[in-house]
């Protein structure tokens, strides 16, 4: 009778336990199998610490660029550029929205000045000093195309992008030089002995299509990288972007609070006006980013 009774309790206990263990893990493993029903929100901010190579034009004068992230800080009225980005799933389907905006100097020694027009002469060595401010807003939808789990904390997704990339540019370019032709004609204005070309604002949206693969290694730590190309002819000639990054999470009772380090390139090329009139960019703009963001 007493071996009956305690292997009777043994079996109970068995069994509460194997229930408790089957209750922790089934709701895991559906979570993380696939995406939830209910809606999931991401709101980042980020600083995004940038060089910039490639040139620029301002009325037909062509400029070449190439600065490092500490030239430009100390000729910037901005030291990086801001980025907040917002995202919203439900299920495989979501959007998302990203804001950057800087005003970025480049000093004498990282913007040298061409000579397009052969009118224009030029006595001595030229000194250029420009100022390019930007404002990029990118809108798009997302879908998940496919996930794949490796335990019931861990898995793949694959996603696919597409929206629309606003970009609003301006340069004024600043030349230090004694010039024998004639300024007003070029589109400079003469202040002194500085003659100054702008480029007055460069709007235009790109489409864009793109591509990112996210892994969840543990509940709090994650990477994706993300590539995506836009323009087509119909908005700028070309634009690109590509962008890795890893981000470490704390969890609290209904949110999570997220660090990200990765590093993010974005280049574009636009051109319009013939001549005199001429402005444009031809820019790669890269470097490391450094975020913070919540996600509920």
């Amino acid at each position: 009778m007493i071996r009956d009774g305690k292997s009777r309790r043994g079996v109970a206990i068995a069994a509460i336990v194997i229930s408790l263990l089957a209750s922790a893990v089934r709701p895991a493993a559906a979570e993380e199998a696939s995406p939830g029903d209910g809606w999931r929100f991401n709101a980042s901010t980020y600083a995004w610490f940038t060089s910039v190579s490639g040139n620029t034009t301002a009325r037909g004068q062509i400029f070449d660029v190439n600065a490092g992230f500490f030239d430009i800080v100390s000729n910037s009225s901005s030291i990086a550029a801001f980025n907040a980005y917002f995202e919203a799933n439900k299920g495989p389907v979501g959007f998302y929205a990203d804001l950057v905006w800087s005003n970025l100097g480049f000093s004498k020694s990282a913007a040298r000045y061409r000579n397009p027009l052969a009118g224009l002469n030029v006595n001595g060595v030229v000194n250029a000093q420009l100022n390019y401010t930007m404002t990029i807003v990118e809108v798009g939808g997302i879908y998940e195309v496919s996930r794949w789990s490796h335990s019931p904390t861990s898995f793949t997704a694959a996603d696919a992008l597409f929206g629309f990339r606003y970009w609003n540019n301006s340069v004024t370019a600043s030349l230090d030089a004694l010039m024998t032709a004639d300024l007003y004609n070029l589109g400079f204005e003469r202040s002194r002995d500085i003659a100054v070309a702008k480029s007055g604002n460069l709007e235009w949206v790109d489409p864009v299509i793109g591509f990112r693969v996210r892994h969840q290694f543990t509940p709090s730590q994650t990477a994706f990288l993300r590539g995506d190309v836009g323009g087509f002819g119909l908005g700028s000639q070309f634009s690109w972007q590509a962008v890795a990054a890893y981000a470490y999470a704390w969890q609290f009772d209904g949110y999570q609070l997220a660090a990200t380090l990765g590093y993010r390139a974005l280049a574009a090329s636009y051109t319009t006006g013939t001549g005199i009139d001429t402005r444009g960019i031809d820019l790669v703009l890269h470097g490391p980013l450094i975020g913070f963001s919540i996600k509920f």
